[in-house]
């Protein structure tokens, strides 16, 4: 791909600006969601960003700061899953809402079955309770159906009257 597609993608040319947009946009709100979750006191042993940090110093062995798994949170929501939306989008059913719902529960399924378990709480979290599963698919339906918006819009695919 080069710099014209890059910034004027065709409809057959993978449009990875408008991936990071969306991702960039639906983690901003997947944050804020997050932080008012974690300042109402709801499911207090939910960390996520905790267990980001938790889970990229383990290999060496060293305890990183939150800072570090806010950058991961956002790396992995912005560039990650902003990407791989923008590659699969296409191939999903549905409006960009459906898509975007059907990416984030994809996307929760990935977190339950590969990194809770990474951090120590087992599949689908069950050492958390079935709430933290219930909490984070929601959220992660949120984050979903923002990042489907988001990039329909900055794709200029979004046709909201038909």
């Amino acid at each position: 791909m080069n710099v014209r597609q890059f910034f004027h993608p065709t409809p057959m040319t993978l449009d990875v600006r408008a991936g990071l947009i969306a991702g960039f946009t639906a983690t901003v709100v997947l944050s804020i969601l997050m932080i008012a979750q974690s300042s109402a006191g709801l499911l207090p042993q939910l960390n996520p960003i905790e267990d980001i940090a938790h889970v990229a110093g383990q290999p060496a062995g060293t305890i990183l700061s939150l800072l570090f798994g806010w950058i991961g949170h956002f790396v992995l929501g912005t560039i990650v899953w902003g990407i791989i939306y923008a590659a699969i989008q296409a191939s999903l059913p549905g409006t960009p809402v459906v898509r975007g719902l059907i990416f984030g529960a994809l996307a929760w399924l990935a977190m339950m079955i590969i990194f809770m378990p990474l951090a120590g709480h087992g599949l689908f979290a069950l050492s958390l309770g079935g709430q933290a599963a219930v909490a984070t698919l929601v959220l992660h339906l949120v984050y979903g159906a923002v990042l489907g918006v988001a990039y329909a819009r900055v794709a200029h695919e979004w046709h909201p009257l038909g």
